[in-house]
C-alpha cells in the first residue's frame, strides 16, 4: 500500500522521524534562519526536517513546498525534479 504524505504527516513525529530515517533517503541539508533543514525523499514525496540547534531539537516536519523561497537554498545545491502533484 503507498504512504501518501497527508498520511505521513498525521503520524506522531516520533514515528515520522523513524521512518524517515529507516525507510527514506537523505538528500541535502540547507541552513535556513534558525534552522537545519534536512531534506529527505520518502516514496516519491520530499519531507523536510527542521532542526533548532538552539533548542537542540526538532521543531517540526513538513511536506516540501516546492513554491516556497527556500527552494533557492537547495536549487543552490542541487537539482530537485518537480514532483509536486
Amino acid at each position: 500500500m503507498r504512504l501518501e504524505p497527508y498520511d505521513f504527516l498525521n503520524y506522531p513525529i516520533k514515528e515520522q522521524i523513524q521512518m524517515l530515517y529507516k525507510e527514506g533517503s537523505f538528500i541535502v541539508s540547507i541552513r535556513y534562519y534558525g534552522y537545519k533543514i534536512n531534506l529527505f525523499l520518502l516514496e516519491d514525496f520530499y519531507i523536510e526536517v527542521f532542526y533548532n540547534h538552539k533548542l537542540d531539537k526538532i521543531e517540526k516536519i513538513e511536506q516540501l513546498d516546492f513554491a516556497h523561497s527556500r527552494m533557492k537554498f537547495y536549487n543552490d545545491q542541487i537539482s530537485l525534479p518537480s514532483l509536486a502533484s
